[in-house]
């Protein structure tokens, strides 16, 4: 005969035994739900180093099909560069057209930030 009263199930749960040993326990405290896991940083970087791979990815293959010379003049200098790479770097030159001012800007707001919390 089994005796009556509270004993745990193998999850560490509270369970109330029956005197009947034909029914099984009926658990008395409530399961407790998975924790849930929202967005991180470190899961947001991981997923912006996988997008950069892939452009970086994209970027190699226009470079190495678009490999025939191109002739660029410029400022009164005359060079030949592979298409892809002279359009990789105009993109790169307009690329810090805007971050630099856009760069100095933001650390201009620091300080004045920085200035006004004192």
């Amino acid at each position: 005969m089994r005796p009556v009263g509270p004993a745990t199930d193998p999850e560490g749960r509270t369970v109330a035994v029956p005197s009947d040993p034909d029914t099984a326990p009926v658990p008395t405290t409530p399961p407790r739900p998975d924790p849930v896991i929202g967005h991180t940083r470190s899961g947001g970087l991981w997923t912006g180093l996988i997008l950069s791979a892939i452009v970086g990815i994209f970027l190699l293959v226009f470079i190495l099909q678009n490999n025939v010379p191109v002739e660029i003049n410029f400022l009164g200098f005359t060079g030949s560069l592979p298409t892809g790479v002279a359009l990789l770097l105009a993109a790169i030159a307009g690329l810090l057209l805007v971050a630099i001012p856009g760069g100095l800007r933001i650390l201009q707001l620091r300080r004045a930030a920085k200035r006004a919390s004192r």
